[in-house]
């Protein structure tokens, strides 16, 4: 597992519940702007990680749910967001700009 795999999942553990952030944003926040292909990645093999990693709080910058195809069942990040009161519609984020969680403000 690489060093940065690791990083990116500590930032997504601090995300707290019923808020979400993207994977833009987790890459600037480590310093590497381009790579939010590289913490979808992290994302996709997050399920296989010891300690629980809630990727379902980590969405495209439009809010969308892109990663959802990487969950145990379609519906299940939809679920698990629905579960801690963030409302999904059209794969979507409502209240998105509310909801976004920027680790550059919250994590200094």
């Amino acid at each position: 597992m690489s060093d940065f795999y690791q990083k990116v999942y500590e930032v997504v553990r601090q995300i707290p519940v019923g808020r979400v952030t993207s994977y833009g944003a987790i890459a600037r926040y480590l310093g590497t702007a381009g790579s939010s292909r590289m913490v979808g990645w992290a994302m996709n093999l997050s399920h296989h990680q010891e300690a629980y990693v809630p990727a379902h709080r980590v969405v495209n910058r439009n809010g969308l749910l892109t990663g959802k195809i990487h969950f145990g069942s379609p519906g299940e990040m939809e679920e698990l967001l629905e579960n801690e009161g963030v409302v999904v519609e059209n794969d979507g984020v409502t209240g998105f700009d509310r909801l976004f969680w920027d680790p550059m403000k919250e994590l200094r």
